[in-house]
């Protein structure tokens, strides 16, 4: 079977309790559309757990591209001293809001690590991809944190910028292809913002899957492309 997930936020026990309520086996593929990081109390946690799977792929989301920028930015040592006699005013400022948007809790685990641990999760989200598209049936879903920013209908997805593609929050009830086999699959934007439900959010060919994960109200959503089940913790 083939799942979706998104915005973990760092809820590394849901997702271990997702993966558990799926029965996530060998024989399974799981794509996570971003925003693994920050907000949550365990985010390099769920990080590890998806290095050792190599049935588990990753695609960037705004959260883990400045996780990672920051990070990399910082070295192998975060202090207070580091940061100031490292970065620049405005990468200090990146930094603060950064924190305050949710990042303390990366930075707090990431701190723990070894240099080389560092290096390995930096290396790891590095290679996320800003997007993938999967056939499932007849079906094609495109699978990307944001959406697709400043769409043209003639545009190829490669032609896209990462701003586009991991921040730029899309109409959900537009409707961008008209082929009606073609779905765009996006996190970002919490669906109690769209619905006002904790739930996954169809329209359009769109399927938003953030259900809120890190909010106190919120669930970790996961869809199964093969069946289109959806699955809540």
């Amino acid at each position: 079977m083939i799942y979706v997930m998104s915005d973990v936020h760092g809820e590394y026990q849901k997702y271990l309790n997702m993966l558990e309520l799926i029965q996530f086996s060998d024989k399974d593929s799981l794509f996570i559309l971003g925003d693994v990081v920050d907000r949550g109390s365990e985010p390099v946690s769920v990080l590890k757990d998806m290095m050792l799977r190599p049935n588990v792929f990753p695609i960037m989301g705004n959260h883990d591209f400045l996780a990672y920028y920051l990070l990399s930015k910082l070295g192998s040592s975060i202090t207070g001293e580091t940061i100031e006699n490292t970065l620049e005013v405005d990468e200090v400022q990146d930094i603060l809001e950064w924190i305050d948007d949710g990042g303390a809790s990366t930075v707090a685990q990431f701190q723990k690590l070894t240099p080389e641990e560092r290096q390995d999760i930096l290396d790891y989200i590095a290679e996320f991809p800003f997007y993938e598209t999967i056939d499932v049936g007849e079906n094609t879903f495109i699978l990307v944190h944001a959406g697709l920013g400043n769409f043209r209908p003639d545009k190829k997805l490669s032609e896209y910028s990462a701003a586009d593609l991991i921040t730029t929050r899309e109409d959900p009830d537009r409707r961008f292809f008209d082929n009606e086999h073609i779905y765009i699959i996006t996190g970002h934007t919490p669906t109690p913002l769209i619905s006002g439900k904790p739930e996954i959010y169809h329209s359009a060919n769109n399927i938003y899957i953030d259900c809120g994960a890190c909010f106190e109200s919120g669930r970790l959503a996961c869809l199964c492309l093969d069946t289109m089940q959806e699955f809540y913790i």
